[in-house]
């Protein structure tokens, strides 16, 4: 049975754009196009679609506004269409913690990309949120850090770094994790699978909830303690040695996995350089990226950790590393932060 598709936009034209794209699809059907969030009410109460492609911009009811009632009245998949803007992006992050499934950036001419490659991603991606666990928003986005990340001795003078890798689903499960963590951190590297014009959002939205400092890793930064480095959207995200201790550094090279920055690129720099130092965490997303990096970790000595099925809004990174034997140890995401802190604390 062909997933039935509703799309969403106030733009003519980018309901047609988006309606031919996907139409494209062999196993998709689009079942209708609307103009505004009224016109998508009632053809969701008509048509009953798989999932809902939602331009993040749109007149009269905002699509941040429909998220959040599409959410708590009828919850269904949906996958957010925003534009490469700095407002956008903010936009975007706020839909994904409302419950959108995933998002995709709105075709340009001066991406670079096919419209080829752009309607393969867009189809991947409907195809991930029709299978995705929906979830709603999460009080603990409003959580005080201090009440619930207290200090624990030896953290920070471990030696130890954390390498953690996410796709789909996770913006929400990179917070979530992070606000288990305390301002006294081991250095946590963090690749997440976004366009460079939302990295540098995403990190300063996680900088203003969690105890740790988070920043847009810029490259040749010495890597400290209590500070989480989000790999930028451009370039893979290394680690190197320097002077004293490490440094990041960032690789404009070919995408890995189709990715870039790529999961696996983070972990095997770590297996070469940090190996029994080292702690692995592979969190929820589509595909397989992270997986093999994450062997080559535990197989250096490093700790490994996977997010269960259970707690993931799509179980494809965690559920290839756990396969292959590349995760030592499997929990959910409300317990993954304690799991780690007591591997750094042995």
């Amino acid at each position: 049975m062909k997933t039935r598709v509703l799309v969403v936009d106030d733009s003519a034209l980018m309901r047609g754009l988006l309606s031919q794209l996907i139409g494209m699809a062999p196993d998709m059907e689009v079942v209708g196009a609307a103009p505004d969030a009224q016109t998508a009410r009632e053809m969701i109460k008509a048509l009953n679609p798989d999932v809902v492609t939602l331009d993040v911009q749109m007149p009269k009811m905002g699509g941040l506004e429909f998220l959040e009632r599409l959410m708590r009245l009828r919850p269904m998949p949906v996958v957010m269409v925003s534009s490469f803007t700095e407002s956008g992006s903010d936009t975007t992050l706020k839909a994904l913690e409302l419950g959108a499934i995933d998002f995709i950036g709105k075709p340009r001419a001066d991406s670079g990309r096919s419209m080829e490659n752009y309607g393969e991603d867009l189809v991947e991606k409907i195809r991930a949120a029709k299978g995705a666990r929906l979830r709603t928003s999460m009080s603990s986005s409003t959580a005080s850090p201090s009440l619930s990340t207290p200090t624990r001795p030896g953290l920070a003078a471990s030696g130890k770094l954390i390498f953690v890798g996410a796709s789909t689903g996770g913006t929400e499960a990179i917070k979530e994790f992070l606000l288990g963590i305390p301002a006294d951190c081991p250095p946590i590297l963090i690749v997440q699978h976004m366009p460079e014009s939302f990295t540098a959002s995403f990190a300063r939205r996680l900088d203003s909830l969690c105890a740790p400092r988070v920043i847009e890793a810029q490259g040749n930064e010495k890597i400290e303690p209590g500070t989480v480095y989000v790999a930028p959207g451009h370039s893979h995200l290394l680690i190197r040695r320097g002077n004293s201790g490490f440094l990041t550094e960032l690789a404009a090279t070919a995408p890995v996995n189709r990715h870039r920055p790529s999961v696996d690129m983070l972990f095997d720099s770590a297996a070469a350089l940090v190996g029994r130092k080292a702690v692995g965490v592979i969190l929820t997303g589509m595909g397989k990226d992270g997986a093999q990096g994450l062997l080559r970790l535990r197989q250096a000595g490093a700790r490994t950790f996977g997010q269960d099925e259970t707690s993931c809004v799509v179980y494809g990174m965690p559920r290839e590393a756990f396969l292959i034997g590349a995760v030592e140890e499997q929990c959910s995401l409300d317990d993954m932060a304690r799991r780690v802190l007591g591997a750094i604390c042995v």
